[in-house]
Formats: C-alpha cells, sequence, structure tokens
C-alpha cells in the first residue's frame, strides 16, 4: 500500500476574530486560503497542476465561506482550472479530517498529491451563521436526543472530573506563557508566512494577534463564568421543547446525576478557546510521487481515526478517538513523542492526559488554543503543522494531533517524522 507523506505544511498567523478589529478581519476568508495555497506550492516545490484535489474543511458554510469555497480558493489562487476543490465539515475536527481524507486518498492509490487543510474567517462568518442551531432545528431528533452548548458540556466534565476552577486557570496560564515563550524563540516560524492584503498589497499579519502574554491565574480569576447564566435558562433557550420548566443545567444533570447536584461553571473567555480568523494547508503525497520528483518528505501520517461519544457531553471522545489510532499504528500512548490536544476549553486537555496517562510536558508544549485561538475549520490542520515543526526542533520521532468535536465526535492523526 502506498505511504501517505506529508511534503509540507503552511499557515497564515491567527487574527483576532473581531469585526473590523482584528488584522484578518478585512480580508475575504477565500483569499486567506488563496495565499496559504500559493505558499505551500512556493515553498514543496510540487507544481499545482499535479495536485489532484485540494480538501479543505470549513464549519460556517454560509455567506462567504459558502459556495464550495475550496474551489472557489483554488480559483483564487490562479492555480490551473483543473484543479478540483471539495469543503468538508466535521465541525472543529474538520481540518484534521481534511487532512486524513488526503492521506486515504493517497493511501489507497487512487490520489498521489492531495492538499488537505482547513479556512475559518470568524469575524466575517460568526458562528451559527448557517442558522442550524445545534442539531439543524430537527424537532423528530429532538425528541430523541438533546444537544446543549458546548460550554455547557465543557462545565459538566470538569465537575464530574473534579476540576476546580483554579485548575482550570492554572492551565489556560501555563498555555499563555508556553504560547509567548514560542513566539519569543520563533517556534511558530517554519509554518508561518505573512497575510497580504489583497487591495493594498502591505502586510496585513505576520504573527499570531491573539496571545495575551503576562496573563497570570490571579487576573484570570477576576474573569466571570461564561456559561452559568445559560445553564440557568430554560431549554427553550437553546432552541429545546420545553421540558416541566426545566433548565438547561437540570438536564444535564439528570443525564449525568453522578455530577451532583450542580454544574461547577468553571469556564471562562480567558481558559477557553480564542475566536480568530486564519488558514492552514498540509500537502500531502505518496511515497513514489515524491521520490519520482526528488522531494523531501518531512513526515508520514501513520493512522486516522475518529470516535463517537453521548452527544450531550458531547467533548470526550478525544480519548477513544487516539485509542483508536494507537492501536491501528500498533503503538502506546507512550511511545507518542508529542501530543497536541486542541484546547477548545481547559477541560478537555486535562481530562485526556488524564484518561490517557500523559506527561503534561509532552503535550501542548507552545501552548494551544486558549492562547492561540481555534479558527474552527482550519485548527486540526494548524496542529499537524505545529506538531511537526516542533518535532523537528527537538529532533523527535512522533506526534499525535486530538480535537474534541461537536455532536459527541473525536479525531485522532499520528504522524512519524521520515
Amino acid at each position: 500500500m502506498p505511504e501517505a507523506w506529508i511534503i509540507d505544511a503552511v499557515r497564515t498567523p491567527r487574527g483576532r476574530g473581531k469585526k473590523d478589529k482584528g488584522a484578518l478581519s478585512g480580508i475575504h476568508p477565500q483569499e486567506l486560503l488563496a495565499q496559504t495555497l500559493k505558499q505551500l506550492a512556493a515553498r514543496s516545490g510540487v507544481e499545482p497542476q499535479d495536485v489532484e484535489d485540494v480538501v479543505v474543511g470549513c464549519v460556517s458554510q454560509a455567506e462567504e465561506q459558502g459556495a464550495n469555497i475550496a474551489r472557489n480558493a483554488v480559483l483564487a489562487a490562479g492555480w490551473p482550472l483543473e484543479v478540483t476543490g471539495v469543503t468538508l465539515n466535521r465541525f472543529c475536527g474538520s481540518g484534521a479530517q481534511a487532512v486524513g481524507f488526503a492521506a486515504m486518498g493517497v493511501m489507497s492509490g487512487q490520489q498521489d498529491v492531495v492538499v488537505g487543510g482547513g479556512v475559518e474567517s470568524m469575524s466575517r462568518v460568526p458562528m451559527m451563521s448557517d442558522r442550524a442551531g445545534l442539531d439543524g432545528n430537527n424537532p423528530h431528533l429532538r425528541k430523541r436526543v438533546i444537544q446543549v452548548p458546548q460550554g455547557i458540556s465543557a462545565d459538566l466534565i470538569a465537575t464530574l472530573e473534579g476540576f476546580s476552577r483554579d485548575d482550570i486557570d492554572r492551565y489556560a496560564a501555563s498555555s499563555q506563557a508556553r504560547a509567548a515563550r514560542a513566539q519569543e524563540e520563533g517556534r511558530f516560524d517554519r509554518s508561518l508566512f505573512p497575510v497580504i492584503d489583497p487591495e493594498t498589497g502591505a502586510v496585513a499579519l505576520d504573527r499570531d494577534e491573539h496571545p495575551r502574554p503576562g496573563t497570570t491565574v490571579e487576573t484570570l480569576a477576576q474573569l466571570e463564568p461564561a456559561f452559568a447564566r445559560l445553564g440557568a435558562s430554560p431549554l427553550s433557550a437553546i432552541g429545546m421543547p420545553d421540558r416541566n420548566g426545566m433548565t438547561v443545567d437540570e438536564v444535564a444533570l439528570e443525564r449525568y446525576p453522578e455530577a451532583g447536584e450542580r454544574i461547577d461553571h468553571v469556564h471562562t473567555a480567558g481558559n477557553s478557546s480564542g475566536i480568530v480568523d486564519g488558514a492552514a494547508a498540509v500537502l500531502v503525497a505518496s511515497d513514489a510521487y515524491a521520490r519520482a520528483h526528488d522531494l523531501k518528505p518531512r513526515a508520514r501520517i501513520r493512522a486516522v481515526a475518529t470516535a463517537g461519544a453521548e452527544p450531550l457531553i458531547m467533548l470526550t471522545a478525544p480519548t477513544p478517538a487516539s485509542q483508536k489510532a494507537l492501536a491501528k499504528a500498533g503503538m502506546r500512548a507512550s511511545d507518542v513523542d508529542l501530543w497536541e490536544i486542541n484546547e477548545a476549553f481547559a477541560a478537555i486537555p486535562l481530562q485526556t492526559m488524564r484518561n490517557l496517562g500523559l506527561d503534561p510536558e509532552r503535550v501542548n508544549v507552545n501552548g494551544g488554543a486558549i492562547a492561540l485561538g481555534h479558527p474552527l475549520g482550519a485548527t486540526g490542520a494548524v496542529l499537524i503543522g505545529t506538531v511537526l515543526d516542533e518535532l523537528e526542533r527537538q529532533d523527535l520521532a512522533t506526534g499525535l494531533v486530538t480535537l474534541c468535536i461537536g455532536g459527541g465526535m473525536g479525531i485522532a492523526v499520528i504522524l512519524e517524522r521520515i
């Protein structure tokens, strides 16, 4: 079976996802992705006409991110008309899944060169722009399955695990400190490229804009819980049918009585992932194509796996997804040198580390989405480049990227340096 080799990975900086305030908010998301594609071709040495497909993750596929943003970004990049593009949505795992599908196409022998990546302009196309709610607004589904906003799920996980507000804030402060150190030492420079404003030709952004260096546990402790008021609201507040006047928290506790009498709302804007704009792309090629074109690969993709979990708690599946990927690769958690566990909320990496017995010094060593931001459809592809850069910097061999996903799913990708 052909091997799927990563030839290169690039990404934009992550800009604050606020309309008219973030440095990338004035740039169309197609242009963000188009510049990423052009950078990938220039850096890798692969001719765009050899790319057989561009697979792109994007969560809010509406307005400027609708109309198959993958194909339109290929056109905006000036790539040959023969190059196709497809856009997918696996919520927060979309970018990782796009790279996974690229690898599957290569490993199946049906394709030789595929780009996998993602894009999300959260300043221009905010979350829920597709007006689909939590579940596509299907009343029949709601009779069978109740889903709640992810912040409620994250606080439920923290309550069940016994993570205190101090635990959560300490993790968040560590993420900020690690990201600040990584920026100071240029650890992101290999993958990053400066985004150009297509209107002026000037550099719009050349470094991640979201981190807040100097963040402390004390400053984080001053922030109000983000989801307590929502938890105390009736189900109708999240579009669910009324259940005898029960609140969102009460429904969650009914499903998980082991959490006790109340949900401890510990997540805030400071210990949850940041809203940002960004794009990333990973070039995947067969080993035969790489050898024939004298390309130097950076890594091979060893395994890709997804896992489902109960949809109300929603965010627990990084553990089973990682376990499935490890089993496919014939590995144990202790065999992995570096982990990237997406910091959608601080409780997620804390729970995953506990479940898998991971050394915190090998997890998110350059910070994560709490400090750097989470451009939903792009994050998985961003993290693949991030862990690869760090493996090379430390001269280590294997990395695992995993993300929690809305609706009760998780994804994991294992890569190994060549």
